[in-house]
């Protein structure tokens, strides 16, 4: 058995990832015997699940609203992520509040088509900021969502 250079978690000699923290081993330095299979290299901050970047899994919290944002919540690799964190609880919050504005919102036909394609061009933009990085924050439901989201 070796120990992983990242976290210090034991990892078995047979396995290419590190189950505690999802990085890569070499396994050539990890002790394994001659011939084995060489490491196989993965993004610093991927995780071994599902082979998701922390970027993209930030994201994709936004794709589905309510559901991503929870299971990215929930889920063992991206919920000790603060970006994952961040951009799940923003989403979750983002999700609730066009569901309530939508729902008192009683307009004419029009107005409400222009304001979900307003809704809508929102979203992407806040699922390309997750993607690229970035924590940009909606007004007041971002500040709320940091909050929410760092109380582990």
């Amino acid at each position: 058995m070796a120990n992983c250079a990242k976290c210090g978690a034991a990892v078995a000699a047979d396995s290419a990832f590190c189950g505690a923290c999802g990085q890569a081993v070499n396994v050539a330095a990890a002790g394994s015997s001659v011939g084995a299979a060489p490491a196989i290299s993965a993004p610093g901050n991927s995780a071994a699940g599902l082979g998701l970047t922390m970027n993209l899994a930030a994201a994709l919290s936004y794709a589905l609203g309510l559901i991503t944002g929870i299971l990215f919540l929930v889920l063992e690799p991206y919920k000790n992520n603060k970006l994952v964190r961040f951009h799940a609880m923003q989403s979750i919050l983002f999700s609730a509040a066009c569901i309530a504005g939508f729902w008192v919102l009683t307009v004419d036909v029009p107005l409400r088509l222009l304001i979900g394609l307003a809704i809508f061009g929102f979203w992407l933009y806040l699922m390309f900021q997750a993607y690229s990085e970035r924590e940009y924050r909606i007004p007041w439901l971002g500040d709320f969502a940091a909050k929410l989201g760092l109380s582990r």
